[in-house]
């Protein structure tokens, strides 16, 4: 009886994706991971060694220094912890210093920002379901945020505002979240670059790509649960029109977070790969090559499985 052959995979080719995210960055087009603390990723683009401490992996140790051994890979990296919190200057110092200078970063903005109404989530305690008093609040946007990151400001590519769904008793159209959103862009300093992704399809239409243009702030382009996949979003009238472009490519479109994490974790590997996602990101940094603007791109785990593999997949013969 013969033996069936067995297969192994490849091993990952950690320096050919370092050289050809380095080839596109020299284009100014950036790609990168959405977070990057994943022990999933040990062997691809982290080295279990580097962690070992009396003979045993110190997660501490990792989550504390592997960015370093990221940056070694990748040119940027997007941070999404905080969305959740308004981080103190001393949090900045350290992640700042963990890795080398020349690392760029996208943050997103903390949710007290774009959060009108407080979701009838337990984490929000007892502001579950109450109004926001600090929505859009410029004020607050430059002295909790911007202000701790000017010493950082050559390392910042983006700043994103993500508004979650906005129900109908919130706004009730495009037109008052539009007003809203222009007076803020028109009270903060623009002194980086900025970008807005929504979670309301309805949002999509030519008068937000126009006040987003007009304040010279990009649309993120996100794959996500609820929202028209990314090559529909680029084919819609004024969508292409920004600045510069921006990418999140997070969630197969009808998939819920919480089942894509119990679907991929601890996210070693590809697991459900995603065609038109990554050929949607190959037709969005073909238009940032054809048009010279740059272009930011991140991937999450959660997309498919494993966002280095994913990202291996978009740039090859690019």
């Amino acid at each position: 009886m013969s033996t069936p052959l067995f297969h192994p995979s490849p091993p990952f080719d950690r320096a050919g994706l370092a050289s050809a995210l380095r080839r596109l960055a020299a284009q100014n087009i950036w790609v990168g991971t959405s977070s990057w603390k994943y022990e999933g990723w040990i062997g691809q683009i982290y080295t279990r060694d580097y962690y070992v401490t009396r003979g045993r992996f110190s997660q501490k140790l990792f989550e504390a220094t592997c960015l370093r051994q990221y940056a070694s890979v990748f040119p940027i990296v997007c941070g999404d912890f905080s969305f959740y919190q308004f981080p103190s200057k001393t949090y900045w110092e350290r992640l700042f210093h963990s890795a080398p200078g020349d690392l760029l970063y996208a943050f997103k903005v903390p949710e007290e920002i774009t959060v009108k109404v407080f979701p009838k989530h337990a984490r929000y305690g007892g502001r579950a379901g109450e109004a926001n008093p600090s929505f859009l609040d410029a004020t607050l946007f430059e002295d909790a945020f911007l202000g701790f990151l000017e010493p950082y400001h050559r390392q910042i590519a983006v700043l994103i505002f993500e508004f979650g769904t906005f129900l109908k008793t919130v706004y009730t159209g495009p037109k008052d979240f539009l007003r809203d959103l222009d007076q803020f862009l028109n009270r903060i300093p623009h002194n980086h670059h900025y970008a807005v992704e929504i979670r309301n399809p309805e949002f999509l239409c030519r008068d937000y790509f126009d006040c987003l243009r007009n304040q010279g702030v990009a649309h993120v382009f996100n794959e996500w649960t609820r929202m028209p996949e990314i090559h529909r979003q680029m084919a819609l009238p004024g969508a292409l029109s920004g600045p510069f472009f921006v990418c999140r490519a997070l969630l197969k479109r009808g998939r819920p977070y919480e089942e894509a994490v119990r679907m991929f974790s601890p996210y070693e590997k590809i697991q459900d790969p995603n065609p038109e996602a990554r050929q949607a990101m190959r037709s969005l940094i073909g238009h940032a090559r054809e048009t010279a603007r740059p272009a930011f791109i991140f991937v999450n785990n959660r997309l498919e499985g494993n966002a280095p593999e994913t990202i291996c997949a978009v740039v090859a013969g690019i």
